[in-house]
């Protein structure tokens, strides 16, 4: 920074008494020929600012005296210190202000994070902001606390290191409330590198327990004062300790200086430590009555600064909260009780009076002394003796003497002090034993420590207190300097650049003045030891060692005081007084005071002072050291020496990381900044420190990349290219002549101080010429467009004007050429008209003449067609009955020969009736006889019923017509009459169907002839069939079967088993119901007798005279086509067609549904249907009879085990299928083994397909087979069995499930989730279906009801479970997938051209082109992919929504808390890009019929259009409010905070942010930043959807590419039978 930099405009920095710094613009510079310099700045309030000086002082400071200069608007308000160009005091509070005008409390300089107190709620603690830093490197996000606690973490666990966070700052900064954040994030925060999810997890026992430390040491530790209403009145490093595996194990608590003093004096408007008012608050009545506690107005200890409660803190609330925090480290609730008597002894000892003038009196009626003495277990005339008395122990004698009033109150004051130390090292104590006991120690493999401690501290009157604060502070920020400068030289070094020694001011000297041999502390505790030492005395010691040259520079002495002396820290200079240092230092009580408390009857007392007193010693609390520590009394500056230098120790082996605590106001105001108060603790906390050792090296630093990208426009194109160190080498070079401003290092370039502002003045300047240029050119584009439109105009009126004038011409001509041509047409049509009328009269002439000749001709055609017709019936009639005539001959030969062969087949018959063989042959015809006669007979009773009703329904016909006609006889009687005199019917045609009629009726009565023999004839073979049987009886018994005979009985299960097969076959062929097979079997003809033939003649002619055709009917009980000699066609009993009495046909019967038991088709044969059989049932039941056929290859003793055996016939698997099924039941095993492996874990799932949709059968057979066997065990009582089988299934199901990971679970999830709820579906249909009766008619009385409702209300209720569970399963899977897109797919993908960006480097993605991860594509491909799995397999539309709706909100609440935590992603063009894939998605769901999904996609919606909505004005920021209206004011402060500019964008108003912020509500529980995160292990609310209407009957299906399933197929096939 050089005079040359300060030109007219450059903005630079002045102090103010107000402001601290405040801005003013330089106006005019005038350097004097004698070197002198004036420059005159003008602030924004008007006001000058003149800087005078000469060249020469200039010079010799090397620029240091002339004002700092202000960074640019870009720089303004960085998120990091380190990234300004002038890295100066002003600039540093000036950027920290910004931030904190935006809200923004945290700020990076460096490796220091800086929080600014907003004094207000902030929604930056959540749960989900936890988890957006978890996993993230530091600068990623904006900065947080959180990216420090990460940073920590990710260092340990890298470098194997154990780290310290240090967090600093005065009183009423948020040190404490920091700390306990950072606690809070390592317990609760998920590690993305193991993949442990807390929010699955949850906190551990351990985690907890450090957590309710918290409350616990702000109880004991915390107080209002005027500074803070929570103030840490003790340091504390707490360590948090991890095991290999990264847990937390355990944890452990060191204390620093513990203020005692607190105990025994508050100042006005500030409190004791909170633990006392919590107890009087919160005690319960009894135990306030027995403590004595009635109001906190009653104790000395308590009301002395006038201030009893704190605004919005309830102090009993927060006593149950202290409770249990005690019980969840390990305090029983009886330790608790006896601190909390402790404490109440405490603050009455504070309340026992001392009176007296000389000598201390304290009256022994005293109750504050009675309660103290009671509770604390002591004597009371003792304790009462040593608080009045002294005694001086010399060689020969102890002497006693009384103590005066003043005296006698510091010696009470100083029991109540060492009692609540003691307490407190006890608690601290107890608690380290809790979280870091033996078995945890052993195993720390590393840990984080969290340093809480005091910042620097300066006020009026400093004493003891202070004085160790700061000189803790000493050591931090000498170890904090070091640190700094090895990371500066580090980083210099591992960059390979050439550098010099950076020096820095180093604080080692006013250490050693302080802790040295003969330093403050170490004459501090000389005086202390000594009997007659005071303050005085150690002050003029002080001035006599201290106050030489060498010192001179750290200590002084006041020039107005003699008991005062005054250090010069690192910070500020600080006068101490010495009044009361040696009573603090020393802080012991009496002897006579401390053996009686030791000596206490309270052992709890007894123990908290032997732990205490361990504790003091620097070892472990043992038996053998119970006695000889307690009596050491070291000084409290010695420990506290001891325990920084521990301290520090810790903190050196360890990497430390930093966080700068701020106070921003006095008066606790939120989001108020006072400055120079702010700039003080800049300066305490050594921020300007760092800032200083950063100026004197390369405070700037940017990547190649980086610079590339920021200013390559500063060179010529033909320097561009992939090479960016060789690209910045070009930049620099045409840019910065000096070469000590900066150094290239191997992956940074590193400038000084202000050079970075230099070249944002060249970008800028460089940018401005382009903007010119591209105004230049499009003005003049502008005019010259501008010009060309107004030629254009002048030629286009031009034109119109010399239209004008031709159309007049042009009319003009058109009206004479039309009156020509009208002319024309006129005489035309004259002519014309003459022409018509002679021509008409000629054609009337002409068609007369024409009409005669053709009259003539028709006459002379029609005689002659007449002639030729009467030819042709003449000859037809001779060839037809030529015809006839043939005909007869023909069917009269072949009657002949018939016959001939019928008498040749009649004698073979009667041969074979001779024969055994054809005795069971007969049997067998005649069993077949007699079924089918009987099954006739069936059919003719039904056919009587129908003609029964009919008749009657005639009856009633004729009747009504008999009345009507009675009625109209009498008007119409003579018109009868006279039509009986005059017939209308010739007597020949009345003669003939008189004779018809006699013959029908004769035909009529024989046909009931040839019934009523039918019926004795089917009588007559009954009895024949009952003598065959007992023949066949007799044979059997000749034979001397043996029904036991084991080949017989194998033959028997065989033919069964034989018969099993081919009934499963046929039903499989034919897709019929095997009920409507007939059964009469091949071979089995009835014999040819003449009663067969007149029974066939008579069925004839009936049908013949109903019908007026005789039908041919096909034989419907035979299969024996195969044996011609043995066929015998058979017709069924002719049906009539019925007609009603006026002549009209009646309307079929309605076709009934066969049932399953019944043999023939009756309703078909009643409608005049036959069945024919298929050509694949003959083959079925030819094989039925192969066994009958081969019993004449038979051996005699073959045939006599099986004559007694009836043959296996269709009507045994038929008609009682229940046999069967119960039979294929008990094999539960084989069952289980199918139902398992074949349809659930074997299966392959059908692949969805929307092209080609299968039908909801080829989907849910699983589910129906299973439903079918279920239903049917519960059917026939195997109620176990089915609780068996349907447990099986479902932890299949459940295997099959979740056994598969990744993308490969939408599948199958799918597909058993729509199996699972299809079958609770069938299975509250079957419930409904099944009663009580049924089941106790089937199975018994023994049947047990209830067990039945109980199992089937458990499967339901477990089928909801595993429904449930799959769900579950699935979503999980689902997000899983769907989470690792939505960032790269939804914030990062950028598919709308014209608008792309790269964070990374826009100019290099100009050279190269990226892609993120996943596009919007691979996101809808997902949905696409999950909607068509869903939609091929039926699930449920409300399933669908939940699926959708739960995925979709996952999309809008990622991407929307992502966008709020990207600050580089808030702009408008990125905006856009997001815009339009939100968009994508919209036009998906409306798509696919989904509304009610884009309104999980409206946050991020919104949040869009608000980085692209205008922000300029107040205006503007109420159209915000309304268009973002589901945005609440702090997610809009965040957005509008994070937007960033392009360039030549006007930045938003710090005005428009301020009245942003104001908007936001301090305690709006609903103003939340994030919105609630999804989390992956949770699946959203399930509503199982209704039960789906199955039809179980047509909905049995088993594809046949499934194979091994013969038990599900044959019980399938035997439930439809």
């Amino acid at each position: 920074m050089s005079l040359d930099t300060y030109v007219k405009g450059v903005k630079c920095w002045f102090t103010d008494d107000k402001e601290g710094w405040i801005s003013a613009t330089l106006n005019t510079q005038d350097v004097a020929a004698d070197g002198k310099v004036t420059m005159t700045f003008v602030d924004d309030n008007g006001k000058d600012h003149v800087f005078s000086s000469t060249l020469t002082k200039i010079q010799d400071s090397n620029n240091a005296i002339l004002p700092p200069m202000r960074n640019p608007p870009l720089l303004e308000g960085t998120e990091d210190l380190t990234n300004l160009s002038y890295l100066n005091e002003p600039a540093v509070l000036s950027n920290i202000r910004t931030r904190y005008s935006h809200c923004n409390i945290y700020t990076y300089s460096g490796i220091v994070l800086i929080a600014a107190n907003p004094f207000a709620r902030v929604n930056l603690y959540t749960q989900d902001i936890i988890q957006a830093y978890s996993g993230r490197r530091r600068g990623e996000l904006e900065p947080h606390l959180f990216a420090i606690a990460e940073d920590a973490y990710r260092c340990m666990i890298r470098d194997e290191k154990n780290q310290t966070i240090v967090v600093s700052g005065e009183s009423g900064a948020g040190k404490t409330v920091s700390a306990k954040f950072i606690m809070r994030y390592f317990a609760t925060a998920d590690d993305s590198e193991r993949g442990v999810d807390a929010s699955k997890t949850g906190m551990s026992e351990t985690e907890e327990q450090i957590l309710a430390t918290n409350p616990i040491m702000e109880a004991f530790g915390n107080a209002k004062t005027t500074r803070n209403d929570n103030s840490s009145r003790f340091g504390k490093f707490t360590e948090i300790q991890f095991d290999k595996e990264r847990n937390i194990i355990g944890a452990k608590i060191r204390t620093y200086l513990l203020e005692r003093s607190r105990l025994v004096y508050q100042p006005e408007h500030e409190r004791n430590y909170h633990i006392f008012y919590q107890l009087v608050a919160g005690a319960p009545p009894s135990e306030k009555k027995e403590l004595d506690l009635q109001s906190i107005q009653q104790f000395s200890y308590l009301n002395q600064g006038g201030v009893q409660t704190i605004n919005g803190v309830d102090d009993a609330a927060e006593f149950e909260i202290t409770q249990r925090a005690l019980s969840t480290i390990g305090i029983s609730v009886q330790a608790q009780w006896d601190i909390f008597r402790l404490l109440a002894a405490l603050i009455h000892i504070g309340n026992i009076q001392v009176t007296g003038r000389t000598d201390a009196i304290i009256a022994d009626e005293d109750p504050s002394l009675i309660t103290a003495t009671r509770v604390l277990g002591i004597p009371l005339t003792e304790f009462k003796k040593w608080l009045v008395k002294k005694q001086i122990t010399t060689r020969s004698e102890k002497i006693v003497s009384s103590l005066k009033p003043e005296q006698s109150l510091i010696v009470r004051d100083s029991v109540a002090k060492y009692i609540y130390s003691s307490l407190f090292d006890w608690l601290v104590n107890n608690i380290n034993s809790s979280l870091s006991s033996e078995a945890v120690a052993s195993r720390i493999h590393s840990f984080i420590g969290v340093l809480d401690i005091y910042g620097f501290e300066h006020f009026k009157k400093n004493s003891f207190e202070q004085f160790c604060i700061n000189y803790a502070n000493e050591k931090l920020q000498q170890e904090f300097n070091q640190h700094v400068f090895k990371l500066e030289q580090e980083e210099y070094v591992r960059e390979k650049i050439d550098w010099k020694f950076i020096e820095f001011s180093d604080n080692q000297p006013c250490i050693e003045m302080i802790e040295g041999k003969l330093g403050v502390l170490s004459l501090l505790d000389e005086e202390s030891r000594m009997p007659g030492g005071s303050d005085q005395s150690w002050c003029n010691k002080l001035f006599s060692q201290l106050g030489t040259e060498k010192h001179k520079k750290w200590f002084t002495k006041p020039r107005f005081s003699n008991s005062a002396f005054t250090i010069s820290h690192y910070a500020h200079d600080v006068t101490y007084d010495c009044d009361g240092f040696l009573e603090k230092n020393r802080d012991t009580l009496p002897d006579e005071l401390l053996n009686l408390i030791k000596n206490s009857d309270n052992e709890f007392l007894e123990e908290v002072l032997m732990t205490s007193a361990t504790l003091g010693a620097g070892g472990s609390l043992t038996e053998d050291k119970r006695k000889s520590v307690i009596n050491r009394k070291p000084t409290l500056g010695s420990i506290f020496k001891g325990s920084l230098i521990q301290l520090m120790d810790t903190i050196n082996s360890t990497n430390v990381h930093y966080i700068r605590c701020l106070k921003p106001n006095e008066a606790k105001q939120p989001w108020a900044f006072d400055a120079p108060m702010v700039l003080g603790q800049l300066r305490a906390c050594g921020v300007l420190e760092t800032i200083r050792i950063s100026c004197a090296g390369y405070p700037s630093r940017w990547s190649f990349e980086e610079f590339v990208e920021r200013y390559y426009m500063l060179v010529n194109s033909e320097h561009w290219g992939f090479d960016t160190q060789k690209m910045c080498s070009a930049i620099l070079e045409a840019t910065i002549k000096e070469a000590d401003k900066y150094q290239v290092g191997l992956t940074k370039i590193f400038f000084r101080a202000g050079l970075l502002a230099y070249m944002e003045k060249l970008r800028t300047d460089k940018l401005n010429a382009y903007a010119t240029l591209i105004q230049k050119n499009t003005r003049r584009f502008i005019c010259q467009r501008k010009y060309l439109r107004q030629r254009s105009a002048a030629i286009k009126i031009q034109s119109f004007a010399r239209k004008v004038n031709a159309q007049k011409e042009v009319r003009a001509l058109r009206e004479e050429r039309s009156a020509v041509m009208l002319q024309t047409f006129l005489r035309g049509y004259v002519q014309r008209k003459k022409y018509v009328e002679a021509r008409n009269h000629v054609l009337r002439l002409q068609c007369l003449i024409r009409a005669k000749q053709a009259r003539l001709a028709f006459q002379q055609m029609r005689e002659t067609n007449g002639a030729t017709k009467i030819q042709q019936i003449w000859r037809g009639m001779q060839a037809r009955a030529q015809y006839k005539k043939e005909v007869h001959a023909i069917v009269l030969v072949q009657s002949c020969v018939r016959r001939n062969k019928a008498r040749k087949m009649l004698l073979e018959l009667k041969a074979e009736a001779r024969s055994v063989n054809h005795l069971k042959e007969v049997s067998y015809r005649l069993e077949g006889k007699v079924v089918e006669l009987t099954r006739a007979l069936d059919l003719a009773h039904q056919q009587n019923k129908t003609f029964d009703s009919q008749v009657a329904s005639l009856e009633n016909q004729v009747r009504l017509w008999k009345e009507k006609y009675e009625l109209s006889q009498q008007s119409k009687s003579k018109e009868i009459a006279l039509a009986a005199e005059n017939p209308t019917v010739p007597k020949n045609e009345f003669e003939t169907l008189k004779a018809a009629n006699v013959e029908l009726q004769s035909k009529y009565n024989e046909s009931v002839e040839k019934v009523r023999t039918l019926d004795q004839e089917i009588t007559k073979l009954t009895e024949s069939l009952a003598k065959t049987k007992e023949e066949i009886q007799k044979l059997a018994a000749q034979a001397k079967v043996k029904p036991e005979d084991s080949e017989t009985v194998t033959a028997l299960r065989r033919e069964n088993q034989y018969v099993r097969e081919q009934l499963a076959q046929l039903s499989k062929a034919t897709g019929r119901d095997t009920s409507s097979f007939p059964v009469t079997s091949k071979g089995l003809a009835p014999p040819t007798s003449n009663g067969a033939t007149q029974s066939h003649t008579a069925s004839s002619m009936h049908n013949q005279l109903a019908q007026g055709t005789i039908d041919k009917y096909e034989n419907s009980y035979s299969f024996a086509k195969e044996v011609p000699h043995k066929i015998v066609t058979t017709l069924p009993p002719a049906v009539p067609i019925p007609y009603h009495a006026n002549g009209t046909k009646l309307p079929p019967a309605p076709k009934l549904r066969n049932r399953s038991n019944s043999t023939p088709d009756i309703a078909a044969l009643e409608n005049g249907v036959l069945f024919k059989p298929q050509k694949t049932t003959n083959s079925v039941f030819d094989n039925l009879d192969n066994h009958s056929r081969t019993a004449k290859t038979m051996s005699g003793d073959d045939w006599s085990r099986r004559v007694n055996r009836s043959r296996p016939s269709i009507h045994s698997l038929i008609e009682q299928p229940e046999v069967e099924i119960m039979r294929i039941l008990e094999d539960e095993e084989g069952l289980q083994e199918e139902v398992l492996n074949g349809l659930i874990k074997n299966m392959k799932i059908p692949s969805p397909s929307l092209s080609n949709l299968p039908q909801i059968k080829e989907i849910m057979f699983p589910a129906h087979m299973i439903g079918l066997l279920t239903t049917q065990m519960w059917k026939y009582g195997y109620i176990k069995e089915s609780e068996r089988l349907m447990i099986n299934v479902m932890q299949a199901i459940q295997q099959q499930s979740m056994a598969i990971v990744g993308d490969d679970t939408i599948i199958p999830c799918a597909y058993w989730l729509s199996n699972v709820h299809e079958l609770l579906s069938l299975i509250c249909i079957g419930e409904q279906e099944i009663t009580r009766e049924e089941l106790t008619a089937r199975c018994g009385e023994d049947y047990d009801w209830i067990e039945y409702e109980q199992l089937v209300s458990t499967v339901k209720y477990e089928l909801e479970c595993l429904e449930y569970n799959i769900f579950h399963v699935w979503m999980k899977s689902l997000k899983k997938q769907l989470n690792k897109m939505i960032i790269p797919a939804i914030i990062e993908s950028q598919a709308l051209p014209g608008f792309i960006t790269n964070d990374s480097g826009r100019f290099f993605n100009k050279l190269i082109g990226s892609a993120p991860t996943f596009s919007m594509d691979d996101l809808l491909m997902l949905f696409n992919k999950i909607w068509k799995a869903m939609s091929c397999y039926y699930v449920e539309h409300t399933v669908v929504r939940q699926v959708m709706t739960e995925l979709l909100k996952m999309v809008g609440v990622t991407g929307f808390n992502d966008l709020l935590m990207r600050r580089n992603f808030c702009t408008w063009k990125r905006a856009m890009q997001i815009q339009y894939n939100i968009t994508r998605i919209e036009e998906w769901c409306k798509g696919h019929d989904l509304p009610e999904g884009t309104l999980q996609l409206e946050h991020l919606m919104q949040a869009t259009k608000l980085l692209q909505l205008k922000k300029a004005s107040h205006n503007d920021i109420e159209i915000i409010y309304d268009v973002c209206w589901m945005l609440t004011p702090t997610q809009v402060q965040k957005l509008v905070q994070n937007y960033m500019i392009a360039d030549y964008e006007v930045p938003v108003s710090p005005d428009l942010i301020k009245a942003i912020a104001m908007r936001v509500a301090a305690n709006e529980k609903n103003d939340t930043l994030m919105l609630d995160a999804i989390s992956l292990e949770d699946a959203g609310s399930f509503e199982t959807p209704e039960i789906r209407d199955v039809e179980m009957d047509s909905e049995r299906f088993l594809p046949p590419w499934i194979g091994n399933l013969t038990r599900l197929k044959s019980l399938m096939h035997l439930v439809v039978v």
